[in-house]
């Protein structure tokens, strides 16, 4: 055992049965051999927050190959490898103790395990043992004297891993990104490949069904092969951008395979059988949200001459209804850039998306104020140059104005636009009207991210809730968000954002620094380069202006 780590399993032992406000002492840098391990902050209490540790090896100790970690996309890979690898060996060894965090199916940029110049570092969380409010110290000594460094060098000592499947890891992500590029090249909105396992195992599991899952395969009309520069090559459904409506009957996949392609923005790890559904990455869910807020919104291509004369150029509620609110989400994630949207019938508000002939005629045009979707889902693309995907059960409203329509039979897909449109008669022409006309930039005040509380503090509760201060964003109708770090993230860019605003920076202008400061400094620069994060993901520019877009305290310059 080297001096230091002497020294500290010495202090440890000495401090056992003492009162817990004696660890604090034991707060520094100690090498232990290749690993160095930081006791960055200490807790107070034994039900306090962890105390924040961090395990490091260098480059020199480490031995890994520089082809893999050399670039942020393989070092983005090979940490979410490495993470896995810590997880592992935690929960294998019940190291309850020790807390890395617990990856999901998606591959995200994280702050738990990061790869830099220098070497390869781990951020844990550590409850130090006491008895009552009396230290452990012996038991103490163990974690972070034998545990710590064990776990270190089963995560970074490149001969301890398998190698091959690090490998594979960051080969596969490489690949994902490669594909998801190719989708812009070709005019692509998504692709799904052939032999995909779209069901999960359960409503609450996010993992493959594991038995009587239909194997995904194209129709052949929409077949598309692609070969990669790795030399993979890959044959799938690709869906072109555009109009494309989904159907089929209940139970047969209409919406298994949406939440695919929802999470499709995500590349994903081997095995979970959604590996190969790739989605432009700005393509976001728009569904209706009764209650929510809104402020600022120009919603009048779907909604005008309300009777109240309200001003639907610059629309504010603080409780929308379903049709103004789905019209507030579907117009906020176009200024934020999304080129795709993808919105299922079953959640959805009926008035906002059709209006049949008997209803028009009963309800002259001048008399409603909801302008319907149908009517707009053509300019939309033709004018704005959005994409939609849509899941019908009930209506055949969309099929006129589909470039594509797909029926489910048990979850296989066919192509039956030519059938569709037929059942329609002649397909109508697009709505050449300038209805998008390019809405005034949303300029939040100086003060628009200043919670009336004594601190501006936000902190994510759980994945779908936010306290900002006093106030509580609800996050639960952004079905994108994935992982409970992504929305510690959106608190940490809420906070970041608080100080860009000025009087003068827009909206989009903000989500535009913010993601600039990501691609530059990673995760890291939401948190101010802290040595310690915590553990927080990456989120996308559509979810942190979700939550922006849903803080009530939001004001806007006039």
């Amino acid at each position: 055992m080297n001096s230091q780590r002497s020294n500290l399993a010495s202090t440890l032992h000495s401090l056992d049965g003492r009162s817990y406000g004696n660890y604090k002492q034991i707060r520094g840098r100690y090498e232990f051999g290749p690993v160095t391990v930081f006791i960055d902050r200490v807790q107070v209490d034994p039900f306090a927050s962890p105390s924040k540790v961090r395990i490091r090896i260098n480059r020199a100790e480490a031995g890994f190959p520089t082809d893999i970690t050399t670039n942020r996309a393989d070092r983005i890979a090979a940490s979410d490898f490495l993470f896995r690898v810590g997880d592992s060996f935690l929960h294998r060894n019940d190291r309850r103790s020790i807390i890395l965090g617990r990856p999901g199916q998606e591959v995200l940029e994280r702050t738990n395990v990061v790869i830099d110049d220098e070497g390869f570092e781990a951020r844990l969380l550590v409850n130090l043992p006491a008895r009552g409010r009396r230290i452990l110290g012996h038991q103490a000594a163990d974690i972070l004297t034998r545990d710590l460094p064990e776990l270190a060098e089963t995560m970074f000592v490149h001969a301890n891993l398998r190698a091959d499947d690090l490998y594979d890891h960051v080969q596969l992500y490489r690949d994902q990104l490669e594909l998801q590029n190719h989708l812009g090249e070709e005019g692509l909105l998504a692709f799904i490949g052939n032999g995909a396992i779209l069901p999960r195992r359960s409503g609450d599991s996010d993992l493959p069904m594991e038995s009587n899952a239909v194997a995904f395969t194209s129709p052949s009309s929409l077949e598309h092969t692609v070969t990669l520069s790795s030399g993979r090559s890959l044959t799938g459904m690709a869906i072109p951008r555009g109009v494309t409506v989904i159907v089929g009957g209940g139970y047969h996949g209409k919406s298994t395979i949406l939440r695919a392609l929802e999470r499709g923005v995500y590349p994903h790890v081997a095995g979970d059988g959604r590996e190969w559904v790739i989605t432009e990455p700005s393509a976001t869910s728009i569904r209706a949200e009764d209650g929510r807020a809104v402020t600022g919104d120009d919603i009048s291509p779907f909604i005008n001459n309300l009777p109240s004369g309200t001003d639907t150029r610059s629309f504010t509620t603080t409780n929308a209804s379903g049709s103004t609110s789905q019209a507030a989400n579907l117009v906020e994630a176009v200024e934020v850039g999304a080129r795709s949207l993808l919105i299922d019938e079953d959640t959805s508000a009926t008035n906002f998306m059709i209006r049949d002939d008997r209803m028009r005629a009963l309800i002259p045009a001048d008399r409603e104020p909801i302008t319907p979707f149908v009517d707009r889902i053509r300019p939309l693309f033709t004018r704005r140059g959005v994409s939609t995907v849509l899941v019908a059960g009930g209506s055949s409203a969309f099929f006129e104005v589909a470039d594509h329509v797909i029926a489910l039979d048990a979850y296989v897909p066919q192509e039956v636009t030519e059938k569709a449109h037929e059942l329609v008669g002649v397909k109508s022409a697009d709505d050449t009207g300038e209805v998008f006309t390019t809405p005034q930039p949303r300029v939040p005040t100086a003060k628009a991210l200043h919670p009336s509380s004594k601190t501006k503090s936000a902190k994510a509760k759980g994945l779908g809730q936010v306290q900002f201060g006093k106030a509580f964003i609800d996050l639960s109708a952004v079905s994108q968000l994935v992982d409970p770090q992504q929305t510690t993230g959106i608190a940490e860019a809420l906070e970041y954002m608080a100080e860009i605003f000025e009087g003068q920076t827009s909206l989009t202008e903000a989500l535009a620094e913010v993601e600039d400061m990501l691609d530059a400094q990673g995760v890291d620069g939401l948190t101010g380069n802290r040595d310690h994060p915590g553990h927080v993901a990456r989120p996308r520019a559509q979810e942190i202006a979700a939550a922006l877009n849903r803080f009530r305290g939001l004001h806007l310059v006039e």
